[in-house]
């Protein structure tokens, strides 16, 4: 046992500072960001769904070649509702829908959460050049 004390003491050691460390999903925007307006709507959305709405964005920076979305539950934020990349192509519009693999939508236990897309222009770099979000409740009041 003794051999192996080391070992644990340093995998153990390993875990909690990893445990403790920053969010490492978050995303620093740079702070000379353009400011983009973002609206959606979640009409004709159903809850538990992986169909994303469709999200209208405007103010995006020149030299966007690619559209970051993130999907953030206000009200819980421990869950991870995922979001997706799509190429942009000037029209400001990210269709519904278009959000495929790693999306998960709103699915409130039994009332209404509020809900927050961030949006991030990024360049032919990599780099984010653009930023701008918007929140709703779901499911929206009738």
């Amino acid at each position: 046992m003794k051999k192996w004390y080391p070992l644990v003491l340093l995998t153990t050691a390993l875990l909690l500072s990893v445990g403790c460390a920053k969010d490492q999903n978050q995303i620093k925007i740079p702070k000379d960001a353009a400011k983009m307006d973002v609206d959606f709507s979640w009409e004709g959305i159903p809850a538990c769904s992986h169909e994303s709405p469709e999200i209208r964005v405007s103010k995006v920076p020149e030299g966007t070649q690619e559209l970051r979305v993130r999907l953030k539950n206000i009200d819980i934020p421990a869950w991870n509702q995922g979001g997706g990349k799509v190429k942009y192509d000037g029209s400001g519009i990210i269709p519904a829908g278009a959000l495929k693999l790693g999306y998960n939508g709103p699915c409130p236990p039994g009332g209404r959460l509020k809900y927050e897309f961030s949006i991030m222009a990024v360049n032919a770099e990599g780099v984010i050049i653009g930023f701008g979000k918007a929140r709703q409740s779901f499911p929206p009041k009738k």
